[in-house]
């Protein structure tokens, strides 16, 4: 088979499983309103109830509804990739990706196509929370707009990816989920979606640090503040190409 050829198989590979994903989200109704109603709720009751006692050291004014909206996008993405990338659990039980595995595209492709149509279904629903991104006080005209939208492709990518290799490693889907909940969700809270950085817990700070999350929450922030941040964009663009190359390893490893 040619190169082209093997190109061209590729792209119809990423291009049926990008569709199939997506198809799925949108024709389920309940998904799309739990997609939008948990986030607003969360958001709302949880930065209502913090608003009171939350104090931004050096921005006194700075509310904890705003501080704590840019978590909640990352959040949303998290969620979102750790919901869809349960499907290649589904999809290996049902045979489906078996069918796949032998179609005369590559497993690359493969890895591509479901993290593609995982992270489009995040970022449905990372667009539709923005749109209330007045109301926490930021202005749309002002957001840095291409630095959001590499942010949120970029790490959705990654964790999609991430949850890929690891859905890929096992075939029970409470184990899938024990793990990444055990494993990211801490990783969300020491992003510093919740609270900032703080030099008084030095062993936090480290972590919070060396979280790759935390450069995307940071990336968020500092668009919907019309900013820049060019650390932010190579951690999260190296969190995404590793976790990439990861799954990708793991998808040729095990079969």
């Amino acid at each position: 088979m040619s190169v082209m050829a093997a190109a061209l198989e590729d792209v119809a590979t990423v291009r049926v499983l990008w569709r199939r994903d997506l198809m799925r989200f949108l024709r389920q109704p309940s998904r799309i309103v739990g997609a939008l109603g948990q986030p607003v709720i969360f958001w709302a009751v949880l930065g209502s109830g913090m608003a009171s006692t939350f104090r931004m050291p050096g921005n006194e004014r700075l509310g904890y509804l705003e501080y704590f909206y840019p978590g909640v996008i990352v959040m949303v993405v998290l969620f979102a990739s750790i919901f869809a990338t349960v499907s290649v659990i589904e999809d290996r039980t049902a045979g489906f990706l078996q069918a796949v595995l032998v179609a005369p595209g590559s497993r690359a492709a493969l890895v591509l196509g479901k993290s593609l149509g995982a992270a489009t279904v995040a970022l449905l629903q990372a667009a539709a929370f923005l749109l209330l991104a007045p109301l926490a006080g930021f202005h749309l005209g002002a957001v840095n707009w291409p630095l959001l939208a590499f942010i949120l492709v970029a790490s959705s990518l990654g964790l999609t990816a991430f949850g890929f290799a690891l859905a890929w490693w096992l075939d029970n889907i409470q184990a899938y989920h024990a793990i990444q909940m055990t494993l990211l969700v801490p990783l969300w809270v020491l992003s510093g979606a919740m609270f900032p950085v703080s030099g008084k817990h030095p062993v936090f700070a480290a972590i919070m640090r060396a979280n790759p999350m935390t450069y995307a929450t940071a990336g968020i922030r500092h668009a919907l503040y019309g900013e820049s941040s060019r650390l932010d964009v190579l951690v999260t663009g190296g969190f995404c190409a590793v976790c990439l190359a990861l799954a990708s390893w793991v998808c040729y490893r095990r079969r």
